[in-house]
């Protein structure tokens, strides 16, 4: 018997003995251990847990296991502060561009806004050019203005006051018989006379240019009253 009360303390060294003795974890545990921590950490920071609420805080025996949770809920929220940062300039990227597509879309309509305007405006002013723009005949030999031209030179210089950009060139025209120069000084009269006749309808004759073509731009070659008639002429040309 007296072997025997030696027993139970036996056991108890053993046993001790063999926790004290017991083998360091390998680098490879570690590793799966801290990134199992890891792992625990994201998911924690994806719950909405706190970064306190770390479990292995008081593990002193298995540090690596805090520091991996740590690492895996400071990873999470980095990922989601990024996630969101890109989420925000996506946003913010797709709105610019919006806002760039509108403006472009109202500039472009409001240059085509502006060019009909433009081109309405051109029209209307060809059109009452073309109504007001007659061509006035002269007698044979002569530059006075005729009675029945008057009216057509009324409509001319209303034509210019309402368009106060327009200019006009006055040629002055001749038939066939005559010298050349005889014709060049009758075609700067008649385009002179047209001239001073606008003028006294109010229209500055800073507006005009005159200019004597004679009889070198016939509209009819005919040798006859009927043809000559329509030569003995003053024109009227936008510049």
């Amino acid at each position: 018997m007296r072997y025997g009360i030696y027993l139970v303390p036996a056991a108890i060294v053993l046993t001790l003995g063999s926790l004290a003795c017991k083998p360091p974890k390998t680098a490879e545990q570690i590793k799966a251990e801290t990134q199992a921590a890891f792992n625990e950490g994201v998911q924690a920071f994806k719950d909405g847990k706190a970064r306190e609420t770390n479990p292995y805080v008081n593990d002193k025996e298995n540090p690596h296991k805090m520091q991996g949770w740590y690492d895996g809920w400071d990873t999470a929220k980095a990922d989601k502060a990024a996630a969101d940062k890109a989420a925000a300039d996506k946003a913010a990227a797709d709105q610019a561009a919006a806002d760039k597509a509108a403006a472009d879309a109202k500039a472009a309509a409001e240059e085509a806004a502006r060019k009909a305007a433009e081109a309405e405006k051109a029209a209307a002013f060809r059109k009452a050019a073309d109504a007001a723009l007659k061509t006035i005949h002269f007698d044979y030999d002569k530059s006075e203005i005729k009675e029945k031209d008057r009216a057509v030179l009324q409509s001319i210089a209303d034509f210019m006051k309402a368009f106060p950009a327009a200019k006009l060139e006055i040629e002055g025209h001749c038939d066939e018989r005559g010298t050349n120069e005889y014709n060049l000084a009758l075609g700067n009269k008649r385009a002179a006379a047209a001239l001073a006749y606008l003028k006294t309808l109010g229209v500055d004759e800073t507006r005009f240019t005159t200019i004597s073509y004679g009889k070198e731009k016939p509209l009819c070659t005919e040798a006859k009253e009927a043809c000559w008639s329509q030569n003995r002429r003053g024109e009227f040309k936008l510049k």
